[in-house]
C-alpha cells in the first residue's frame, strides 16, 4: 500500500542550515538604546545647578576675598553637578552609581541649602532676598525632578559588563 506521506523517499539530502554554537547568543547585535527626551533637559538643569553653585561660591568669596575652607563645598557641588549632567547626557554611570543618582545628589544638597536660606531670610524680614533664594530653587528642583524620572534613570543606569569571547 502506498504511503500518503509527503516525505521524499530515497537518500536523505544533507541540510545546509547555519548552526549557531550553543551559549554564544544571537548573531546580530542588540539594538542601541535610544536617549530619552528628558535626558538633555536633565543635563541642562544640571548645568544650571552648577552655575548656581558657582554663583553662591562667588558670593561667599566676594564677602571675604581669599581662599577659605567654606569655598570647598560650592566648588565640590558644582563639579558634581557638571559630572552628573555629563553622565546623564551620555547615558553613563560612574562605577556602580548611575549618572542620574549623581545628578540627583548634586541637586538635593543645593536645594536644601537654598530652601534653608530662603526661610532664614524670610524670618529676618528680608522679603526680596527670600524671593531671590526661592527663584534660585528652580534649577535644583527641575534637575531633581528630571533626574528621578524612570526613562532617565534607565538611560544612565550602570549596565553589566559584557564578557568577551575568551572570558570565562
Amino acid at each position: 500500500m502506498p504511503s500518503t506521506s509527503s516525505r521524499r523517499r530515497g537518500p536523505a539530502a544533507p541540510q545546509h542550515r547555519p548552526r549557531r554554537p550553543i551559549g554564544r547568543g544571537f548573531a546580530t547585535a542588540p539594538p542601541a538604546p535610544v536617549r530619552p527626551v528628558q535626558a538633555p533637559f536633565a543635563a541642562v538643569f544640571g548645568l544650571l545647578v552648577a552655575a548656581e553653585d558657582a554663583y553662591l561660591g562667588w558670593l561667599l568669596w566676594d564677602a571675604d576675598p581669599g581662599w577659605g575652607w567654606y569655598l570647598l563645598l560650592p566648588a565640590l557641588l558644582a563639579v558634581a553637578a557638571v559630572a552628573g549632567a555629563v553622565l546623564v547626557h551620555r547615558g553613563r554611570a560612574l562605577g556602580r552609581v548611575s549618572g542620574s543618582a549623581v545628578l540627583a545628589t548634586a541637586c538635593v544638597l543645593p536645594m536644601l541649602g537654598l530652601l534653608g536660606l530662603a526661610l532664614f531670610f524670610a524670618a529676618l524680614g528680608g522679603g526680596q532676598a527670600a524671593w531671590w533664594a526661592l527663584l534660585l530653587l528652580i534649577g535644583p528642583v527641575g534637575g531633581l525632578v528630571l533626574a528621578l524620572q524612570q526613562p532617565v534613570r534607565q538611560w544612565s543606569a550602570a549596565r553589566p559588563a559584557r564578557s568577551g569571547a575568551g572570558a570565562r
